[in-house]
């Protein structure tokens, strides 16, 4: 059954290219199309041009956001919208995704991406901050929590990578990618029409998913040089399988968010994370699927901005 399944996605894929494939966005009219006044560039090991966006008050804590896999820092708008008043929040874009675009080494490993989140900090010079991350982004988080204990002052974890999966299978979208030949074609015929069903798989509300939506994460992908750096990223696997072990050591104060209803990464890691993080908070939403910084937003960020002043504002003992 499964090697019929993915004869026909071939026979589908190889029909997209034969009528052509989806060009890339030059650099220059992704960057004019999705940038904001709060958009810069800093320029961290490996040549990576990285898109960061710090905003809110300046003196203030610090709030960094990693995205999940194939997203970007857009992701995180609504929560930057409810917290910028009171905290300094910083958001970037994962080199192989949004306006960060490859990188020369080729390397998208949750090791690398570990630097990446030291590279961003060291830039900005923060010492002590708060990390926050979804799916892909949220394992980098936790492993960086492991490599920097000193320098997090506490961890929040949104729909969170880790964990192995013991049964199921990848998202479709992964195993494509990984599957040799349709891979290429699948990354060389990218539609605003896939993309659009892959967002209301892992978002339950389907009003959720607007055209703009829809454009901008489609757009993101196109950037020249991504799908190519995605498709090495998703074929590269995992360099540290094992470091979920190493999850019970983590000593930051820890907030777990969660969708109930995420098909990607199911709700029992989520428990098993407030389990094994001493101390974690667990907040759940019910018909809720793997974004819920955007699809519960407001909910979301108030669990936030209690957590952070929790952090940074509670007396000390």
């Amino acid at each position: 059954m499964q090697k019929r399944l993915l004869a026909l996605i071939w026979i589908a894929l190889a029909g997209f290219a034969t009528v052509g494939c989806s060009p890339d966005l030059p650099r220059a009219v992704a960057e004019a199309r999705y940038t904001s006044p709060a958009s810069q560039f800093i320029t961290i090991r490996d040549g990576v041009r990285l898109h960061v966006r710090d905003e809110g008050k300046r003196d203030a804590p610090v709030l960094i956001l990693a995205h999940g896999s194939n997203a970007s820092l857009h992701t995180w708008e609504p929560w930057v919208a409810e917290l910028k008043d009171d905290w300094r929040v910083i958001s970037f874009d994962f080199p192989a995704h949004g306006l960060t675009g490859p990188s020369k080494s080729g390397v998208y490993s949750s090791t690398a991406y570990v630097q990446v989140v030291d590279d961003l900090a060291r830039h900005f010079k923060v010492e002590r901050f708060v990390l926050g991350g979804n799916s892909m982004g949220g394992g980098v988080a936790w492993r960086y929590a492991l490599a920097h204990s000193e320098k997090v002052a506490g961890l929040i974890l949104v729909d969170a990578a880790g964990y192995p999966r013991e049964t199921g299978k990848p998202p479709l979208v992964f195993r494509l990618a990984r599957t040799p030949v349709i891979g290429e074609i699948f990354s060389r015929a990218t539609t605003k029409g896939m993309i659009e069903s892959n967002l209301k798989q892992v978002i339950v509300d389907d009003a959720l998913v607007t055209p703009e939506m829809v454009k901008r994460y489609h757009g993101l992908l196109m950037r020249e040089g991504n799908r190519q750096a995605t498709l090495a990223r998703m074929r590269a696997g995992p360099d540290d399988p094992n470091a979920y072990q190493k999850i019970p050591t983590i000593t930051a104060p820890t907030l777990v968010i969660w969708g109930e209803a995420d098909p990607w990464i199911p709700f029992a890691d989520a428990k098993r994370f407030a389990q094994e993080i001493k101390g974690a908070k667990l907040v759940s939403y019910p018909n809720i699927g793997h974004l819920p910084q955007e699809e519960v937003a407001l909910a979301t960020a108030k669990e936030v901005d209690a957590f952070l002043q929790q952090v940074y504002l509670k007396p000390a003992p």
